[in-house]
């Protein structure tokens, strides 16, 4: 393998959302630079970061439908039962929540926890508090989709917005079938997603453990052990 191939494998690809941002902050450095040169190397600084926010790498996910996949990279805020948002259309009976929290350094495209089919998308305006607070779920803005698997059921996962983020995207839509740990979505700038699933899950991720989106497996299906819960301190 030659030194460019080396290169060019190590090279992280940009999402296509986040291309008008880095031509923004690029051509905000050249006119600031213009100004004094220090600042145009500070604005490059700042366009290196905004290429390295919307960063795209290639993931490897297992292959098991007993698994649950993190939609997110991040560290995992919480692992609790709880009610699930009831515009998700859930039920009443609590469920399994894990959540994983994003700060601005890590990658914040959004990937499908489990293979299935969309059965329901909906989005709830909200306040934007801190995304680590409990009552995010249910206060912040919020987009959330129901899928239904095969063979356990439906699974809800939901985009919340932070104290930072001001847009999330997702780009599937109802009826979309999806494979475990496709891109389905993103948010800009820091955020978190949770995953509701059945009494039947059992976490497999410990409160502050660090998740990677498509590939960290979070719970598994079909556990004689039961479900574990935790939560944060």
């Amino acid at each position: 393998m030659s030194i460019i191939d080396s290169v060019r494998n190590s090279l992280v690809p940009v999402h296509k959302e986040g291309y008008r941002f880095v031509a923004m902050f690029f051509g905000a450095s050249v006119l600031l630079g213009f100004v004094a040169d220090p600042l145009f190397w500070i604005g490059m600084v700042l366009t290196a970061w905004c290429a390295y926010f919307f960063r795209d790498p290639e993931r490897v996910t297992p292959v098991d439908e007993d698994l649950v996949i993190s939609p997110a990279d991040g560290r995992v805020s919480s692992v609790v039962r709880i009610t699930p948002p009831e515009e998700l259309g859930l039920g009443s009976d609590e469920m399994l929540r894990i959540s994983v929290f994003m700060n601005v350094f890590n990658c914040h495209v959004n990937r499908a926890p489990v293979a299935g089919q969309i059965k329901r998308k909906v989005y709830s305006k909200g306040s934007f508090l801190n995304a680590e607070l409990d009552k995010a779920s249910s206060e912040n803005e919020r987009s959330g989709l129901v899928i239904t698997t095969a063979r356990h059921g439906d699974i809800g996962v939901v985009q919340i917005a932070g104290l930072v983020a001001r847009r999330i995207l997702c780009w599937s839509e109802e009826g979309e079938q999806l494979d475990a740990g496709e891109r389905f979505g993103l948010i800009r700038f820091g955020s978190r997603l949770d995953v509701f699933l059945p009494a039947t899950a059992r976490s497999l991720v410990s409160v502050g453990q660090t998740a990677i989106a498509g590939e960290t497996m979070l719970a598994e299906f079909g556990s004689s052990k039961g479900p574990v819960v935790s939560h944060r301190d």
